[in-house]
């Protein structure tokens, strides 16, 4: 059972081959200098932990943000609203950057599609990644209920996804993909 973990492997019952199942991972949870200031920051256990399952993509980056970028938050609503044309990302700086997030996340959901994910472990908060809270477009560290752009299309196509802080709950829900377990 834990080998499944480790390995991120499913293996044939007949005996037929072996297919790869991967996670989904925020690129700088995985230690990548992409974190809107540049910097590397350690997340104990994590990178460790599903290193060798990740898929590592940063929408940020891959919609054309640089590195560093001024930081980003959701204004006027949630992921979802962005997605929808309801709400928009904006940076500190006043310019509006929801094409670069919309454009990223969908890119990013491609390579997680392509590389067989349904399990994703994103940056907590993030405008882009943030599940379940992001802060609210006042850059103020004011949090609100909702996710980031990525983690809301991540959803809408039938992704779990988790925050480096519930990393072993994906780890659980992984480890059933590849057991089979319920």
């Amino acid at each position: 059972m834990y080998d499944a973990i480790w390995t991120g492997v499913i293996r044939n019952p007949l005996g037929k081959g072996v297919r790869p199942l991967l996670i989904l991972v925020s690129s700088c949870l995985m230690g990548f200098p992409c974190r809107y200031n540049g910097v590397i920051k350690d997340y104990p256990g994590l990178n460790d932990a599903i290193s060798r399952v990740a898929v590592p993509v940063c929408p940020e980056v891959l919609g054309g943000l640089g590195i560093p970028r001024p930081p980003s938050e959701i204004m006027g609503g949630t992921g979802a609203q962005v997605q929808h044309g309801a709400a928009r990302v904006v940076n500190v700086l006043g310019q509006d950057v929801t094409r670069a997030y919309l454009s990223g996340a969908q890119t990013a959901l491609s390579i997680g599609m392509q590389a067989g994910c349904r399990i994703a472990v994103l940056k907590a908060r993030s405008p882009a990644c943030g599940a379940g809270s992001v802060y609210d477009g006042t850059f103020t560290g004011t949090l609100t209920a909702g996710d980031g752009v990525f983690a809301a299309l991540l959803r809408t196509h039938g992704f779990k996804v988790y925050t480096e802080d519930e990393f072993q709950d994906a780890l659980l829900s992984f480890n059933r993909q590849v057991t089979g377990a319920v």
